[in-house]
Parts: structure tokens; sequence; C-alpha cells
């Protein structure tokens, strides 16, 4: 699998946390330097692991 880069550009909520500390974040994320897109994915604390997005738009 290739490697790629993200930058949280702008954390806009949290939509819920789980009882592990995950939360389920609406953000704004640049990829690979690109324009920022609205995001919503689960979110290890400290944003050190992520899960699957639900939700990847312009």
């Amino acid at each position: 699998m290739a490697d790629f880069k993200y930058e949280i550009v702008e954390e806009l909520g949290v939509l819920s946390e789980s009882p592990k500390g995950w939360t389920k974040e609406l953000n704004r994320i640049s990829w690979n330097g690109g324009e920022p897109k609205l995001d919503i994915r689960d979110w290890a604390p400290e944003h050190e692991k992520m899960g699957k997005n639900t939700l990847f738009c312009i």
C-alpha cells in the first residue's frame, strides 16, 4: 500500500465517542497536499490512528 499524507486543516466537531476513547469527527482534511475536503471518520485519541471514512465530499 502506498504511503499517503494528510493534514487536518480544521476540526469542525466531534459527533460521538466510543467507550475505548475513539471519536467520530467531522473535519476538513487535505490529502497528499490537495484541496481540503469534508471528512467524517473515527479517530483514535490524539489522531494517531484513523478508521475508514463515513463521508468524503468536496
